[in-house]
């Protein structure tokens, strides 16, 4: 396990909050120079501390307006039917998260779409028809309350 220590959290905190800070200002803001920061933030990357940076869209201006979580049982709980359904989700970019979970069901979705209609087409052409789903509840959000990518250091 990887060494983190309290300038690396001020860094990531920095970084989630604004991956478009540069060196420079990251520096001001935690009183460090350049150079410091810039090979904490190289040896972060190395590490895989950082997996990258990556650009945050607003949904509801790009039309995305329906977010739908889904409960999906399979119908055996075998290493086989986890890595079909595994690899299968992987490649529908609809699927925003994907999580394995304990519980009375197997998966939750978070899948994002244009509306009912879109997701009505991908329910039942591209999500009902993996092999080995027993069953799935949809769950359409009506307002979404709060939304962050920043994980707490």
């Amino acid at each position: 396990m990887t060494s983190v220590d309290a300038i690396d959290r001020q860094i990531i905190s920095l970084l989630q909050e604004n991956a478009q800070l540069t060196i420079q200002e990251i520096g001001q803001k935690i009183n460090l120079s350049k150079s410091p920061v810039h090979e904490r933030i190289k040896r972060l990357e190395r590490e895989g501390i950082i997996e990258k940076y990556v650009t945050l869209l607003n949904k509801k201006k790009l039309g995305n307006l329906l977010m739908v979580f889904c409960h999906v049982t399979l119908d055996k709980q075998t290493r086989e039917t986890f890595v079909v359904f595994d690899q299968t989700i992987a490649q529908l970019p609809e699927v925003m998260e994907c999580n394995l979970v304990s519980g009375t069901f197997d998966y939750l979705l978070k899948i994002v779409v244009r509306d009912m209609e879109a997701y009505n087409r991908f329910y039942q052409e591209r999500l009902s028809v993996i092999p080995g789903i027993l069953n799935i509840s949809s769950f359409f959000v009506m307002s979404e309350v709060k939304n962050t990518t920043v994980i707490p250091v």
